[in-house]
Parts: C-alpha cells; structure tokens; sequence
C-alpha cells in the first residue's frame, strides 16, 4: 500500500507479536510492541499510531479494558481486537466498547493487511469529513431568529435557480457569505466560486481583470491574462460592491450579460461563457440609477432578484448565536479553550450599535477571547474590547486625543480589567499581562493607577 502506517501490537505471547511485527514490516509498515494493557496505553499517550492491533485475553487488564481505558482518556485511534478463544460474545462485546473490527487466532497475512488497508481508508475518510464540516461551519450562514429565517429561506428559493441575485446590505453584513451559499447550494456547486470586489480595483485595470487581456495588448501585459468571467467558467461569478463600477464599464459588463461572451483586451474574438452572476452592493442603487450614476439598463439586468441583508441591530437575538459561532471558530484556529460569557457581558454586546455588523462582531470576539484569556468573559472585558464610541465604555477617548493618549487609555483599563479578573492579586494579574511584578508597580505609576489605595480596599496579596 502507499501510505505508511505506524502501528501498535499488544499480546502477552512473545511469538504472536514476533509474527505480526514481521509482517507488518515486511509490507513496509512500522510497529511498535508490547505485552500488556497498561504500557499500550503508556504509548498510546505519548504517539500517535494509525492502529492499534491488541489480543482480547490477557494477564491483569485486557483487551477490552484498554478500550475503555482509550476512550476515557480521549485518545481516538482505530484498534482491532484478536484472539484465540474467540465466541460471538466477544465479539459483539468489543464492537460495542468501540473495536473496529475482531479477527479470531491465528490470522492470515492477507486478512490481516487488509484489515489494515480498511482502517486507513476509514481515517482518511473520517479526516476528510472532518475538514468538509470546519468548511462548511467557516461558510455557514448563522441564525436564530425570525428575520434571518426569512432570508435563508429565500437564499434556498433561489439558489436552486439560475436567477440573477443582487444582495443588498450594509458593509459587514455577510453579503459574500450570502453570494458563496447561493453557489454552493446550486447546480453550479461542483464549479468555481470566483469574487472581484469592484471597488478594490483602479478603474483601469478593472476590464483587464473580468475579461482578460492578450499578451502585449498594453503596456506591462507580458502575457496572457485570464480574467474572472473565463476563470468562473460553469460557475458563479461574484461582483462585489458593482455600485461602485465606473460607468464605462458597465457598459461592457452589460454586454457580457447580454451576449454570454468576453471579448479579452487585444483579443480578436469572443470567448464564450456560461456563467452565472451574483451581485452586491451597500449603496442605493435605484438612487444612482435616477442620479445618473448607474446605468437603467444594467440595473434591470441583475437587479432580477433583490435580497436584503438586514443590519446586526435589526437582528439583536441573533448575537448570542453568532458569540457562540465565531468563539468556536476562534478557538479552533488558536488551540484556546472555548471561552463562556456572562450574562451582563453578553447583554452589552446586544445592546451595542454594530455598526460594522457581524464582520464587527467577529472581531471583537476574538478580541475579548484575548483579553480573557481562560477566564469567563465578564462585563469589563467586553466594555474593554468594544470600540471607543461604545457607550458601554468606562473610560472614554476624546476623538481628538493623540495616539500617545490612546494607548494609556488601554493599557490602564486592560491593567484594571486583570487586577478585577485576578482578585486584585498583583502577581497574578502581571503573569497574565505578561510583565514582571516591579514593572505593573512602575507602569501603574506611569498611568496614575494607585496601587496603594487599590491594596487597602482589596486583599491582594
């Protein structure tokens, strides 16, 4: 087989585990050994193995025992359990602790490796839907209430179509993640997702990027380019923030619309496509259409199914959902303990105005999951995380403050907010700043923080 499997034999009979070793290696594979339950699981804990291949009877723990004992200890590896005095009960008793599979003495080579080549088709397959589902969870559209169940109802409605889709919405309101789950539950599926946000690209570089260009059709163009449309090709194209195209070039995409082909910059003849566009945009574009700003035309070709994104104020019962969400995904990405949030510190992320929306929200959690550290996210470290203008703040930053000013604004509440989360315990409070005791005494100082008058209110240390 081409992958290399480490594995682990436990038996108590020197011979059996001689047989297996040899085996095993003989088909390129490599295997540790041993002769009882209590160092399998020794090992077990201290490397990784693709199996674990152990006899059922055995002197002091069995086989059977040192499955439960894997299992209490969180150690997930396949393990195939064997014996000599093999009956139906034994079987069904190992399968139900968790084996994988139970192979009666003695055992044939061929039985053996293949038993091995299924146990590591599991793992892959188990690690790949592993990786689908953090995927999919990246992308998910989450919600809890009435509002948001109304536009993923839609969002499934039009999906199955082929329509033309213009989001609308606010900035952080989750218009690409909209745009994306239109594909990705579409017969476009299995095609590419391809995103250009108009806004980002200088005005003469944008035809360049969605049609493409020939080599040395202009200056600097050393080869040739494939622009987006081509790259989307039996897939979903995303034009982000399209109220900000110039008009010039909306005059093309029009005709790309109308067509069903791009014609590259330099290029001598269209390319067909066969495409299906996804719009977005912040701005009012029945507004720019009356302003002269967006074209009539264009605006009737994708502006075929309106949907609109609400702002995260207008759905405040989403946002112990979506704290929930984005702590899990932080907290997977850093290896950080999944962090718990008080109830008051909850409320103040509700009450707080978002203007930014849930791509706001998604940062300041990982902020505050930062200031906690393995505490329980409490009031003053949400009120510590959310930006100057929050209301919720306790120490406000006049907007004409300088820089200097800013930073010992955070940095005295971030001390206050360790010395509230430690107890007023100094010493603990600067091993989780990071600083040495006589350093959080001189910084304290610095930033008119009274430690003394703090120490006859409080017992610290």
């Amino acid at each position: 087989m081409p992958q290399k499997a480490h594995l682990l034999i436990v038996d108590d009979e020197a011979n059996t585990l001689a047989s297996l070793t040899r085996t095993f290696r003989l088909a390129g594979h490599e295997a540790a050994v041993c002769d009882n339950a209590t160092r399998a699981l020794e090992l077990a804990k201290s490397q990784h193995f693709d199996l674990i291949l152990s006899d059922v009877v055995m002197p002091g723990k069995d086989g059977l025992a040192l499955l439960e004992d894997l299992k209490s200890h969180g150690i997930i590896v396949p393990v195939v359990m064997m014996s000599g005095q093999a009956d139906i009960d034994m079987a069904v008793r190992a399968t139900r602790v968790g084996a994988l599979d139970f192979l009666e003495k003695p055992i044939s080579t061929e039985k053996l490796l293949l038993t091995l080549e299924n146990a590591l088709k599991l793992q892959r397959l188990e690690a790949e839907n592993r990786q689908l589902r953090q995927r999919l969870g990246k992308h998910e559209i989450v919600w809890q209430g009435e509002t948001m169940r109304k536009v993923t109802a839609q969002v499934e409605r039009v999906a199955a179509s082929e329509t033309r889709v213009c989001i609308l919405g606010e900035t952080g309101t989750g218009k690409e993640l909209v745009a994306r789950t239109i594909h990705e539950r579409s017969p476009r599926a299995a095609g590419p997702f391809i995103t250009l946000n108009c806004a980002a690209i200088p005005a003469e570089l944008i035809e360049s990027e969605l049609f493409g260009h020939e080599k040395g059709s202009f200056t600097g163009a050393a080869g040739r380019h494939i622009g987006k449309f081509e790259q989307a090709q039996h897939g979903t194209i995303f034009l982000d923030e399209i109220g900000d195209m110039p008009l010039g070039m909306q005059a093309k995409l029009l005709r790309v619309l109308e067509e069903g082909e791009v014609e590259r910059i330099g290029g001598d003849k269209p390319v067909p496509v066969d495409v299906r566009v996804v719009v977005a945009t912040h701005r009012d574009l029945e507004a720019q259409v009356r302003d002269g700003k967006f074209r009539q035309d264009l605006f009737h070709r994708i502006y075929v199914f309106p949907l609109l994104l609400p702002p995260l104020r207008s759905r405040r019962e989403d946002i112990p959902t979506l704290v929930e969400h984005f702590s899990r995904q932080v907290s997977a990405q850093n290896g950080w303990k999944m962090a718990a949030f008080s109830s008051d510190a909850m409320q103040a992320l509700q009450e707080h105005s978002w203007p930014g929306n849930v791509r706001e929200l998604r940062n300041i959690v990982e902020r505050v999951m930062l200031l906690a550290g393995d505490s329980q996210v409490d009031l003053a470290t949400v009120q510590l995380a959310l930006p100057q203008t929050s209301a919720s703040r306790s120490t406000a930053v006049a907007s004409n403050s300088s820089l200097a000013e800013r930073v010992q604004t955070f940095e005295r509440e971030a001390i206050l907010v360790e010395l509230k989360r430690s107890n007023y315990n100094i010493s603990s409070a600067a091993r989780a700043l990071g600083l040495e005791r006589s350093h959080l005494y001189k910084k304290a100082e610095q930033l008119g923080i009274d430690l003394a008058a703090i120490r006859k209110e409080q017992v610290i240390d």
